[in-house]
């Protein structure tokens, strides 16, 4: 891992909104996401909608003091172990950083946050074509994909408790 600092952002802080958009269109253009530009209108709200969402969780990983990689996350509620539970939302690495750790060093600060507040689980959602998936896997995370309704989605879960 080439010096990976990973951080909750600070969503009224002006650099790391911006470096929230600029991540965030990467991450839309790529294929993985829509494979096109950001439409302007959500590029335009994005930014309220996280500040205003009560559970928003934005980890960056900086490389240089640059923000290179982010895991948008949400707070949720796990009746089942009732405790709160953190979903992975978004996890996006530049394409000029992956294979040097960021998306691994980006997991292990959620699940650190998670840990230290009690959560008892991380969950995440992937598209069945997504190499991250080998990343997920080595993370500790299920694949938990139903045959039945074939392979469009992947959900995955690491238990902490």
């Amino acid at each position: 891992m080439n010096n990976v600092n990973v951080r909750l952002a600070q969503l009224a802080d002006a650099s790391d909104s911006e470096s929230i958009l600029r991540l965030l269109e990467h991450y839309y253009e790529h294929p993985m996401g829509a494979g096109g530009p950001l439409p302007a209108d959500v590029r335009g709200r994005v930014l309220d909608g996280l500040r205003s969402h009560p559970t928003t969780l934005v980890f960056l990983a900086e490389q240089a003091g640059v923000a290179q990689g982010m895991a948008v996350c949400f707070l949720g509620y796990s009746t089942f172990k009732a405790r709160p539970l953190i979903n992975i939302h978004d996890l996006v690495v530049h394409g000029d950083c992956r294979g040097q750790g960021l998306g691994s060093a980006l997991i292990d600060a959620v699940i650190e946050h998670a840990r230290e507040n009690s959560c008892g689980a991380v969950t995440l959602e992937v598209r069945a074509d997504n190499p991250a998936r080998k990343l997920y896997a080595k993370k500790g995370f299920e694949d938990l994909t139903d045959p039945t309704h074939g392979e469009t989605m992947l959900f995955g879960k690491r238990t902490l408790v």
